[in-house]
């Protein structure tokens, strides 16, 4: 199974929001043994979601939305997640029945508030009041991220790959200086091999399996000058 990630808002791409909602995603997705594929940010635009939306639902397993759910004139994701999937926005009487049940009547909502995507499987908002929603591969969470978080535990069974193991070594060499070795150290094991620089180069090696990677681990400290 691999998934790709559509976090939408305007504030997102001014950088007057920090985009926390996709780094955890990722996260718990990687735990879950989930690739991520592509990570998008999009306008509050119905077409640009759809599209994105649209595309990525051809590409890969799943798809996550996150943002843009509520009944302001900016929350336009529901709308366009049904564009993408030519389905109409519709009253969802099971999200209606669910806020009825924690106390909101529909005197206190405003309409478009339970308006999902046709035929979705509504998604419960344990920690606010917006419902996401399930369509086909798409998995639509608000942008708040409790809310977004709760939501996702909800479904995060629905998420199975093949969990990687990853062992992060601390060098204190130039990464320029450690090409050779990671070229020896891919042939050698099989693991894949990131690099990181900064005040030291922080290597981190991952494998399907966990005694595959601690043995390229080792292999690379015994030939790499490690921070003390």
């Amino acid at each position: 199974m691999n998934a790709a990630i559509v976090t939408v808002g305007d504030e997102l791409l001014v950088g007057d929001t920090e985009n926390t909602n996709a780094t955890w995603l990722c996260g718990r997705l990687a735990d879950r043994g989930v690739p991520v594929r592509r990570v998008t940010v999009v306008p509050d635009e119905v077409a640009e979601i759809a599209r994105v939306v649209n595309e990525y639902h051809a590409e890969y397993d799943a798809v996550i939305v996150t943002g843009g759910l509520g009944p302001t004139h900016d929350d336009v994701t529901m709308e366009a997640v049904a564009a993408a999937f030519g389905r109409e926005v519709v009253e969802n009487e099971e999200a209606a029945a669910w806020l009825e049940e924690r106390g909101y009547s529909a005197d206190d909502l405003a309409a478009e508030t339970t308006h999902l995507p046709a035929d979705c499987r509504p998604l419960p908002n344990d920690e606010g009041v917006a419902p996401g929603a399930v369509v086909e591969s798409a998995y639509v969470l608000p942008g708040v991220p409790a809310e977004m978080r709760a939501m996702f535990e909800r479904v995060a069974a629905e998420f199975d790959g093949v969990p990687s193991h990853a062992v992060v070594v601390a060098v204190d060499e130039p990464e320029s200086t450690l090409i050779g070795r990671f070229a020896e150290l891919r042939e050698r094991f099989d693991v894949s091999v990131g690099s990181y620089p900064g005040e030291s180069v922080r290597v981190k090696i991952t494998a399907s399996d966990a005694a595959e990677a601690e043995r390229a681990a080792a292999w690379l400290r015994e030939r790499a000058d490690l921070v003390e």
